[in-house]
């Protein structure tokens, strides 16, 4: 195991973002190709760093992280047709 963590780059770096898991927002600070691993075996997982308003850091699944704009967006045609005619 040479390097633990390596920085991988992401179109949505220092932008807002939401951790569609948890549903907090936040910035997208990094993300990382970090191996986690156990009793020496090797696994790789790829996390994403997102700093919340109150200046904590947390991370999640990359797949789990959206752009807040596209979340705004898509909240905001659901409010135009609800509730239903």
């Amino acid at each position: 195991m040479n390097e633990q963590y390596e920085y991988v780059p992401h179109r949505l770096l220092h932008r807002r973002v939401r951790d569609i898991a948890s549903g907090t927002e936040g910035e997208l600070m990094a993300v990382v190709n970090e191996n986690v691993a156990g009793n020496g075996v090797e696994r790789w997982v790829r996390l994403a760093y997102i700093r919340d308003q109150s200046g904590l850091e947390f991370t999640t699944a990359v797949s789990n992280v959206v752009s807040a704009d596209y979340i705004d967006t898509l909240e905001a045609r659901l409010n135009r047709r609800w509730p239903p005619s």
